[in-house]
């Protein structure tokens, strides 16, 4: 099995470290192409504006100055166009994709690329516990569980245009209590933190993040499972369309 790895935290992240070990448990046929420097919250944007330049690590490990979805085209168009993969794994991150922050994660963007184009692909994401560790995060449920996961859900039957994501409770490996399948939640609107600055010319300047805010997970979520100590596997489908909304529509304009 010909597996592609890449991620949005950039070609030396720790997480990758820990993805490339867990793919070893299942291939020994791996090929790395990921950002060259940390692409998070860049959602699917591609590099039109600027050329894309391609540096090579090792040999199959392989790093572009773009985003995560120019890394997955990059590598099915170029650098295993004759032998393109079975399977790409993106991450693990460093942090959670739950909820709405799938619609931001550079990581489930590549999976999502992957997705598109046949392949079955997977994001992974290890959360943690307190805001801002940097580089501390602890992969130690990714670490443990990560190829429980993998091997049933790469022996599923999956629906076409699907993509899997995946996240780990900021638990210790042994206290994490399974792994459940559950539906994206949604948070309350407000997470954005913004803080302004000035600098030395007196000029107003702003660094974005993204704060956590309370909310009532509905039940059978990811945000949810996750609170519980679950790892969660939650089915994405690319087809955005809202079935219902058409149907009104359909009735509104005939």
């Amino acid at each position: 099995m010909k597996i592609l790895l890449t991620n949005d935290d950039g070609v030396h992240a720790r997480g990758l470290e820990v993805l490339e070990a867990i793919a070893r448990t299942l291939s020994d046929d791996i090929t790395i192409v990921a950002p060259l420097e940390e692409q998070s919250g860049k959602g699917r944007s591609l590099s039109l504006t600027e050329p894309v330049r391609l540096r090579r690590f090792g040999e199959r490990r392989f790093a572009v100055t773009g985003t995560p979805t120019d890394a997955v085209m990059m590598a099915l168009a170029e650098i295993m166009r004759d032998a393109p993969p079975d399977l790409i794994l993106s991450g693990v991150n460093r942090g959670a994709n739950l909820g709405e922050d799938v619609s931001y994660s550079g990581t489930v963007s590549a999976a999502m690329e992957g997705a598109l184009a046949g392949i079955r692909s997977i994001a992974l994401s290890q959360r943690y516990a307190t805001l801002a560790p940097g580089e501390r995060v602890s992969f130690d449920a990714a670490e443990a569980w990560g190829e429980r996961v993998l091997r049933p859900l790469i022996e599923a039957t999956w629906a076409p245009r699907t993509l899997m994501n995946v996240n780990f409770p900021p638990i210790p490996a042994a206290e994490v209590r399974g792994i459940r399948p559950v539906g994206q939640g949604l948070r309350d609107y407000g997470r954005l933190k913004l803080d302004k600055r000035t600098d030395p010319r007196g000029f107003d300047y702003y660094w974005f993040g993204l704060g956590r805010v309370p909310h009532s997970p509905v039940a059978d979520t990811d945000l949810e499972a996750i609170e519980q100590g679950y790892i969660t596997v939650t089915p994405l489908h690319l087809d955005l369309t809202h079935r219902e909304s058409l149907d009104m529509l359909n009735a509104t304009f005939s």
